[in-house]
């Protein structure tokens, strides 16, 4: 069947923002965090391993606050999903100087032979000086092997809860399956941690351990899961308003990518479905009409809340989607409340992504409406964002920021991180 897109996307939007230089000279800039102490410092993490300090005064700082570019699997010059992929301050870093990293190692110690990797997440700790971390002070949390080199999700998060939330891809590939997939995909298999987020307790036992209230506490399937039916969820975040919801974007196969809001023990649907559409590992191109509703054990399947369609399919909108944050700051007010995510490239371009603002609609039973936000230039005229977005960050004060590179691939020094502002 001829896939025809059900989503308009008008190209003028009304809303339009300014973006600030903050810092240059990254590789891949993947995430920005704030350690939550009162010093206003962000932390930019960079795809080869490298974490580096915007301080209060906006000055990048010359040293890395960590250099674990010798403990990551080398990189692809070209192209790789691989690296140092998050990085999450603990709640009360500010007393225990804690701090979290997920990144790819070479595959560890018995690891099946022939998988590609080890996505490895490390708990270190900052050292006399609070602008340097102590390298030497890792403690190794979790280890998942990984069957080939993309999908890794990456971007650990502290929940409201105190909990440490981890997305994780379906081991890569295509399709999900193939080495390291077993019949019916990682995504739907709750016997295994690929293609979920995790829900782990850093202060409870070494290495860590398993809340109470995880879903599958108790029951058939891992005590970690906290949700699963995950392809790549790209950029994960917490809503910092008073519902706490858990927003990851589920970049897609060639088709669909989506937006999803992740619900506790929820099968968010892949490889069943890419989006809300049905998905055939065997005809991945063309969307079967019949779209289940249940999971392989019968359970409900979640819908995505926003969806667009990829450029591999006629009018599609981009490649990847890009997860964001609802916007809780006070500069732009416009946006206040609505879902702010991005797209890496746009269609028929190369290094253009675009800037989306989502609204939640007043039928939670309806999909979030989302137009694109234009990018004001120099006052007079309006242009995009003119690299590729590679994720979005958050401060203290809930302001947002878009980090971008040049480069398809982690090599040079395009890599930026801009601050959202009105427009001029």
């Amino acid at each position: 069947m001829e896939i025809v897109p059900d989503v308009v996307l008008p190209r003028v939007a009304p809303e339009r923002v300014g973006l600030e230089a903050v810092a240059a000279g990254f590789t891949m800039p993947v995430a920005l965090a704030s350690p939550g102490d009162g010093t206003g410092r962000l932390f930019v993490a960079d795809l080869p391993g490298v974490i580096r300090v915007i301080g209060a005064d906006g000055r990048l700082l010359d040293e890395p606050f960590l250099d674990i570019t010798d403990r990551v699997v080398r990189l692809r010059s070209g192209y790789d999903e691989r690296g140092l992929l998050g990085l999450a301050f603990h709640p009360r870093f500010a007393e225990n100087g804690r701090f979290f990293v997920y990144y790819s190692a070479p595959p560890r110690a018995g690891a099946p032979g022939g998988w590609d990797h080890t996505s490895r997440i490390s708990e270190f700790a900052v050292s006399t000086d609070n602008n340097r971390a102590d390298p030497g002070s890792e403690r190794v949390v979790l280890e998942v092997d990984q069957p080939q080199s993309n999908h890794n999700g990456g971007s650990i998060v502290f929940g409201p809860d105190g909990y440490l939330y981890i997305p994780l891809g379906d081991g890569g590939g295509a399709r999900d399956v193939g080495r390291g997939h077993p019949p019916g995909g990682n995504g739907q298999d709750i016997t295994t941690l690929l293609g979920s987020i995790l829900r782990i307790d850093i202060d409870g036992p070494k290495p860590y351990g398993i809340p109470a209230d995880n879903p599958f506490v108790g029951r058939e399937g891992r005590d970690e899961i906290y949700a699963y039916g995950l392809r790549n969820p790209w950029r994960t975040a917490f809503d910092a308003g008073g519902e706490h919801r858990l927003f990851a974007a589920d970049a897609g196969q060639y088709l669909w990518e989506s937006v999803k809001i992740i619900i506790p023990g929820g099968n968010h649907g892949w490889n069943l479905r890419e989006g809300n559409h049905a998905f055939d590992p065997e005809n991945p191109r063309e969307s079967p009409e019949d779209v289940p509703r249940v999971g392989r054990r019968g359970e409900p399947l979640v819908d995505a809340i926003i969806e667009y369609p990829n450029a591999d399919q006629p009018g599609g909108i981009g490649q990847v989607v890009i997860g964001g944050y609802v916007y809780r700051g006070s500069a732009l007010p416009a946006l206040a409340g609505r879902y702010i995510f991005g797209e890496w490239n746009r269609a028929g371009a190369e290094g253009d992504g675009i800037i989306f603002a989502a609204t939640p609609p007043e039928d939670p039973e309806k999909m979030w409406e989302f137009t694109e936000v234009e990018v004001a230039a120099g006052g007079t005229e309006n242009r995009t964002v003119g690299a590729y977005i590679l994720a979005f960050g958050e401060d203290a004060d809930h302001e947002l920021y878009v980090l971008t590179a040049e480069s398809r691939g982690p090599t040079g020094e395009t890599g930026r991180v801009y601050r959202l502002v009105p427009a001029p």
